[in-house]
């Protein structure tokens, strides 16, 4: 075969720049020989991923799993507390995790989170993003008008992102197109900082810098145009997570006690070989199935909360790495009184100084949510969040006081009497809130993340390309991945998203770049001669 000098040369040269790992055969391991419970199929994690693939292994009569949850109770990162109390007493119920139902009705077909929402009676409110007052250090000051001026350019940027998506063109950061569309703020004009804020950061979890446009867009406009523009806030006083809970009881025999559900029970370590997988827990006890579907988050994967035995391809590893584990914050008070307008939900605040610091605050003390409640929660995102998790609960209440403070100067602003909020980066069972792409990811890369190693499957809201960082994306993966499994263990095709398969997950390795090997060259400005060898 003839070999292009040129070629050989630079790839020489790219050799010198960066090491290039030789493939390297991993032997597989074989499972422990201890005595382990038996099983067919291992659910790891019990939130909503975790719960969707026990219910369609469940559907396909394959009841024989076990699931294993850290925490002591279902819902993984739908998660809430007993907060404040109120006229009698009684604490009220906040969601320290997933709040909202996004996206229901008017679509061309229904959420599935909305079903079970109506199915259960889950009780919710509708938000209204246009309810909104805006602030800065010199109290109220209306730059409402902001919000529609980046609205304008934000569909320039979704038309955009489409063309570049259709057309397999690189993508761009969301700045990127933004600017183009003629967003781009300077870096002292606080009062737009705090709109972009309030338009990208708060969904995201991460700025415009750091997140891919097209799939950022794309990840929106797909839940709210197939599923409606609405959303609602979920104030149940039974917990956002008894929708999962009670899916749960249609295939467990009880919440409980049924054997296949194991609460308290931390994974340490997954074997996995072309015979099965080995799941190891920290009180010593060990699980072996034929299959397993892990629904750990992308913050648990990457802070390498777990021993995987062998260690994951490279690959699969690459793929946890590449994307985004968000953090979102909400912070949590209630008062003695409601100080601020109650015919508000939304209150956007412009720091003079710093972007996303306690930018948005929403009062739940409002006609239709929990009126007279006098609880009024803020949302920090990324490093702010980050800065909140390691202060003390004092450190961050006088910082939001001090903002109150200034938001509305001529009102008493009193302590609050209960003050909380979680700490998500912390949590080992999670480590951060929801995932986000960052720029030049590709669907092949996002493949990688969900596609199954051997016996050992992926689901959750991270592995979901359309609807990744929501509830439903999270269901959609576990369900597809319990189908799947099932399909599987019983020799049969199964039809995905319309096509039928009869495989497991491709992967892509390797994945190419997007600059040809010959395009190294001064005409690029790539300090290689084309001409030795």
């Amino acid at each position: 075969m003839h070999t292009d000098p040129t070629a050989v040369s630079i790839y020489a040269l790219l050799a010198t720049l960066f090491i290039l790992p030789s493939s390297a055969y991993v032997a597989q391991v074989p499972l422990s020989d201890e005595a382990c419970k038996e099983t067919t199929v291992a659910i790891l994690g019990g939130g909503m991923a975790g719960v969707a693939a026990a219910q369609a292994l469940s559907n396909a009569s394959v009841d024989d799993f076990i699931i294993l949850e850290y925490r002591d109770t279902l819902g993984g990162r739908v998660w809430h507390t007993d907060f404040g109390k109120d006229g009698h007493g009684k604490p009220y119920v906040v969601e320290l995790g997933a709040n909202w139902l996004q996206g229901l009705g008017g679509g061309a077909v229904e959420n599935p989170i909305w079903t079970l929402a109506k199915k259960y009676d889950l009780q919710n409110t509708y938000s209204n993003y246009s309810s909104i007052r805006t602030y800065n250090e010199t109290g109220y000051t209306d730059f409402g008008h902001l919000l529609d001026v980046y609205a304008e350019a934000y569909q320039i940027a979704a038309r955009d992102a489409g063309r570049i998506l259709t057309q397999n063109l690189q993508d761009q950061t969301a700045r990127t197109g933004l600017a183009l569309a003629g967003w781009r703020p300077r870096k002292n004009d606080m009062a737009a900082q705090a709109v972009e804020w309030w338009s990208w950061d708060w969904e995201d979890a991460f700025t415009p810098e750091t997140s891919s446009l097209v799939f950022g867009i794309a990840g929106e406009n797909l839940t709210f145009n197939q599923f409606g523009k609405a959303n609602h806030l979920v104030l149940d006083p039974r917990g956002y997570s008894t929708i999962i809970e009670n899916e749960a009881a249609t295939f467990l025999m009880h919440p409980v006690r049924d054997p296949r559900l194991r609460l308290n029970n931390p994974v340490t370590d997954i074997e996995y070989s072309a015979n099965g997988v080995t799941v190891h827990s920290n009180d010593g006890t060990c699980v072996r199935a034929a299959y397993a579907i892990c629904t750990f988050s992308l913050g648990v994967l990457q802070n390498k909360a777990v021993t995987f035995n062998p260690p994951l391809p490279r690959w699969k590893q690459t793929a946890i790495e590449k994307f985004n584990m968000g953090t979102y914050i909400k912070i949590f008070m209630q008062f003695d009184e409601t100080f601020w307008p109650t015919d508000t939900q939304f209150f956007l605040y412009a720091s003079p100084t710093t972007r996303g610091y306690y930018p948005v605050f929403q009062s739940l003390s409002t006609e239709n949510f929990l009126p007279g409640s006098n609880i009024l929660f803020a949302t920090v995102v990324d490093e702010q969040a980050y800065r909140v998790e390691r202060q003390t609960l004092e450190e961050t209440k006088d910082q939001i006081l001090n903002v109150l403070h200034e938001m509305f100067p001529d009102k008493h602003i009193p302590e609050p009497t209960a003050f909380t909020y979680p700490r998500w980066s912390n949590e080992p069972w999670s480590y951060g809130s929801y995932s986000n792409w960052p720029a030049g990811t590709t669907l092949e890369m996002h493949q990688n993340l969900r596609a199954n190693t051997g016996r050992l499957w992926f689901a959750g809201e991270a592995t979901s390309a359309p609807y990744f960082g929501f509830l439903h994306g999270a269901w959609f993966e576990g369900r597809e991945a319990g189908e799947h499994v099932a399909a599987l263990l019983q020799e049969r095709c199964v039809t995905l998203h319309g096509v039928e398969t009869c495989d497991e997950r491709m992967f892509y390795d390797p994945l190419n770049g997007t600059t040809p090997l010959d395009a190294y060259s001064g005409l690029n400005g790539w300090p290689a001669s084309s001409t030795h060898s």
